[in-house]
């Protein structure tokens, strides 16, 4: 076993999973990665299963029946790599979004740099990095996180962002049954709950790259979920003990 997984969600990602999965593992760093499949109709897990033949010891695969939230999926990998002995624990995408080898910055920031949480931002030093994206979406997503750090005063620049690496230290402390969201506030609460634990979080930059192939799961009710849920995690905070 690595010290390293990759916890990639999938729902209908037949086009990418199998490049994906290769990119992963043709990094120099060694990371093993668990897929957390939504009972996908298209065959996503299947083409898992064919791969974990070439890659026993490596790929890892837990299947859910139905489309249970992109933030239940995470919770149920972080409670599969905690009951493992992994120490450092990674969020990314299926599609390419997430550019594979920047793994090994966000790794090398956690294990070599002092960070507790690394973020992979498309936001750091005053740049907006993301190439294929409509400028509308571009725009919602940049006044997001602005939107986020004054109610919350949260540090973080890409505050939406799901290319993250968490030290097991970090998923140790919180309370996972607590975790409470399921789309892009699932996100911003890891953050802010990691904030408010005094976590040191250091972003890295990336390029985000808006997938090729394969359909976006995004929607508005997501969005409206982070929008409204941020009010409702300041609120909260007001009558948590973080020690």
């Amino acid at each position: 076993m690595n010290d390293s997984v990759v916890i990639i969600p999938t729902y209908n990602e037949k086009e990418n999973i199998e490049s994906i999965i290769r990119a992963v593992f043709g990094l120099s760093h060694s990371f093993d990665i668990l897929i957390i499949d939504d009972g996908s109709p298209d065959g996503t897990a299947d083409i898992v299963k064919r791969l974990q033949t070439e890659f026993p010891e490596r790929l890892h695969l837990v299947e859910r029946s139905g489309k249970l939230g992109l933030g239940t999926a995470y919770i149920a990998g972080f409670r599969w790599a905690l009951a493992r002995s992994y120490q450092y624990i990674f969020e990314m995408d299926a599609d390419f979004s997430h550019p594979p080898k920047d793994l090994l910055n966000l790794y090398n920031a956690c294990a070599n740099g002092g960070a507790d949480i690394a973020v992979g931002s498309r936001y750091v030093n005053n740049l907006v990095s993301v190439v294929n994206w409509p400028i509308g979406r571009i725009l919602m997503s940049y006044f997001a996180s602005i939107y986020v750090r004054i109610v919350t005063g949260l540090k973080v620049k890409d505050t939406t962002a799901g290319f993250v690496c968490y030290t097991r230290k970090v998923l140790e402390r919180f309370d996972l049954d607590a975790i409470r969201f399921k789309g892009y506030a699932f996100q911003i609460e890891m953050k802010f709950t990691a904030f408010k634990y005094g976590f040191r979080i250091q972003e890295v930059p990336i390029i985000f790259v808006n997938r090729e192939l394969g359909v976006s799961k995004m929607s508005g009710g997501i969005f409206s979920e982070a929008l409204f849920g941020v009010l409702h995690l300041k609120i909260d905070s007001w009558f948590k003990n973080y020690k």
